[in-house]
């Protein structure tokens, strides 16, 4: 990564060890505008996690929860969809120079943790909460006149419309049968 990430939190990894070490992170308002770019938000009006860090024979390990405020924007009508995130996490930091060893693939279960790279003596827990709560955003965000506003533009006219039947209803009404 060339430049910095709008929202650093270094813990150096000289400080962590097999006991959990608390970190509680806050992101202020310009780094919160700063996010809202970055990830085509609207707002980001609050941005905290609280983490544990520790380190052991097999890496170093960030626990915790994020909570977030943002406003993203609907994907139907264009208006403003507000959201309150609370996301948990559970992440393993691997050295860069490590990176041909671990990246032959591995088979993961839904209790291993997401990976994370870092270079040097310290740890971006700021820059891997952001990433969290990225992956946690709703992708479709829709407000409450959504489904009017796509009815409007003529991509949904009814339930029908969209339920799996109606590729074949669409075949139908084009070579004109009616039983």
């Amino acid at each position: 990564m060339s430049e910095e990430p709008e929202f650093s939190r270094l813990v150096k990894l000289d400080g962590l060890a097999i006991n959990p070490r608390a970190v509680h992170i806050e992101a202020d308002q310009q780094e919160r505008l700063a996010l809202a770019r970055r990830f085509s938000l609207v707002a980001i009006d609050h941005l905290e996690a609280r983490t544990e860090c520790f380190r052991n024979e097999s890496g170093i390990f960030v626990t915790g929860s994020l909570k977030a405020v943002v406003t993203q924007t609907c994907v139907a009508s264009g208006e403003a969809v507000p959201a309150t995130i609370e996301e948990g996490f559970n992440l393993r930091f691997v050295a860069e120079d490590q990176l041909d060893v671990e990246s032959e693939e591995i088979e993961l279960s839904e209790s291993d943790c997401d990976m994370m790279f870092y270079s040097g003596n310290a740890i971006d827990i700021g820059e891997a909460v952001a990433e969290t709560l990225l992956l946690a955003l709703d992708p479709f965000p829709r407000s409450p006149t959504a489904e009017a506003a796509l009815r409007a533009s003529g991509m949904v006219v009814s339930e029908e419309d969209i339920g799996p039947f109606a590729a074949l209803k669409a075949l139908r009404e084009k070579f004109g049968g009616d039983d």
